[in-house]
């Protein structure tokens, strides 16, 4: 499947609970989970280098239509609550429509 839809995001857990957020947001990965959807190509969780209670979050996404769809269910609706309760502020989002790039792990 090509990506055809992306966003990046930027979280600041609030302090000391970086490495929690960003565990919290791997499990978007689990069966059932947003990012276990055959329509997110690339999720991509990283933390800051410098500051480690900021988390970075990419996903690549075949349409914006599927992951508003699976970003609707219940499921996600879940785990978006999960992490809002472990940020401390709003957090810079950008779409974007990806032309290229790899990612392999």
């Amino acid at each position: 499947m090509k990506v055809r839809y992306g966003f990046n995001a930027t979280l600041t857990a609030k302090p000391g609970q970086g490495e929690q957020l960003a565990g919290l947001l791997l499990t978007g990965l689990d069966e059932g989970s947003p990012a276990a959807s055959e329509h997110c190509v690339v999720y991509l969780v990283c933390r800051s280098a410098s500051d480690p209670d900021v988390v970075h979050v990419t996903e690549g996404w075949t349409s914006e239509e599927e992951h508003h769809r699976v970003f609707a269910g219940e499921a996600a609706q879940a785990l978006v609550t999960q992490v809002q309760e472990l940020v401390a502020a709003e957090s810079p989002y950008t779409d974007y429509v990806p032309v290229g790039g790899k990612a392999a792990f």
